[in-house]
C-alpha cells in the first residue's frame, strides 16, 4: 500500500472563494475612494466658507464659492422645487432669477425653504421685493443626472428638480450654468438652513472595513480549503506481486 497526495481540489469552491475575495476587495476599495472623495469635498467646502464673498468675475465660479450678487428679482419667474423636507415637514425650495446689475446676466437663487399646504393645489406665495438688492450665497451646480422616480413632466411653477436647460427654454432668460444658495438674511419668511455637505466619511470607511473583513475571511477560507485539499491523503490499494 502507498500514499499519494490528492492535489486536485474541486474547481467550483476554489473559483467561488477567489471571486468572492476579489469582489469584496473591490467593494472595499470603492468605499475607500468614496471616503476620499467626500473628504476632499468637505475640505473644499470649509476652505470656501472661510473666504469672503466676492462679486461674480470673468471666470466661472467653483462649487461652494461665496458670491455677492447685486441686482433685482425678476417677478413672476420663480419656480418651486418640490419634495424638500425641513425638520420632518414637506415643502418647497423657492428659486428666483436675479438680474445682475450692470451685466445683463441672470443667476438663479435658491432663496430657501417654505412649507407646503395640506392642499397641494394651494401653492405658497413668495414676495419678490422690488428694487436693487444684495444677495450673498454659495455657488452650487445642479446634478447632471438627478435621481427621479419618473420623468419630470410637471407644468407650472412646481418642479421635481432644478433643470437649467429646461428653465432657459421656458423663460428665454440667459441664466448662468450655476445657481446660488442664499445665505444672507431677508424678511421673506423663508428658511435658509443649509447644512454642510453630509460627507459621510465615517460611514464609507465603516463599509470599507466590513468589505475588507469579508475579503479577508473569503481569502482565509479559500486558503484553508486548498491546504486541506493538498494534505488529504488518498490510499491506493495495490495487490502484492
Amino acid at each position: 500500500m502507498s500514499l499519494r497526495r490528492n492535489a486536485r481540489p474541486h474547481p467550483v469552491p476554489l473559483l467561488a472563494g477567489i471571486a468572492l475575495a476579489l469582489l469584496t476587495l473591490q467593494l472595499g476599495n470603492w468605499q475607500t475612494r468614496r471616503a476620499a472623495e467626500k473628504a476632499a469635498l468637505q475640505a473644499a467646502y470649509r476652505v470656501a466658507a472661510e473666504r469672503p464673498a466676492q462679486p461674480p468675475g470673468s471666470k466661472p465660479p467653483v462649487e461652494w464659492q461665496k458670491l455677492e450678487l447685486r441686482g433685482e428679482w425678476l417677478p413672476g419667474r420663480s419656480i418651486l422645487i418640490d419634495n424638500r423636507v425641513h425638520q420632518g415637514h414637506a415643502g418647497y425650495h423657492v428659486v428666483t432669477p436675479l438680474q445682475i446689475a450692470g451685466q445683463g446676466g441672470v443667476v438663479l437663487v435658491n432663496r430657501g425653504w417654505t412649507a407646503a399646504a395640506p392642499d397641494r393645489t394651494q401653492l405658497p406665495r413668495v414676495d419678490n421685493p422690488p428694487g436693487a438688492i444684495v444677495v450673498t450665497g454659495r455657488v452650487r451646480h445642479p446634478d447632471a443626472k438627478p435621481f427621479l422616480l419618473g420623468a419630470d413632466t410637471s407644468s407650472g411653477p412646481v418642479r421635481q428638480t432644478l433643470d437649467l436647460p429646461r428653465y432657459r427654454a421656458e423663460t428665454h432668460l440667459p441664466v448662468a450654468d450655476f445657481y446660488v444658495q442664499q445665505t444672507s438674511p431677508a424678511a421673506d419668511g423663508l428658511i435658509r438652513d443649509w447644512p454642510e455637505p453630509d460627507a459621510g466619511i465615517d460611514r464609507h470607511r465603516g463599509y470599507a472595513l466590513q468589505w475588507y473583513a469579508l475579503s479577508a475571511l473569503a481569502t482565509a477560507l479559500t486558503l484553508w480549503y486548498l491546504w486541506n485539499a493538498f494534505r488529504s491523503p488518498r490510499h491506493d490499494q495495490r495487490k502484492p506481486v
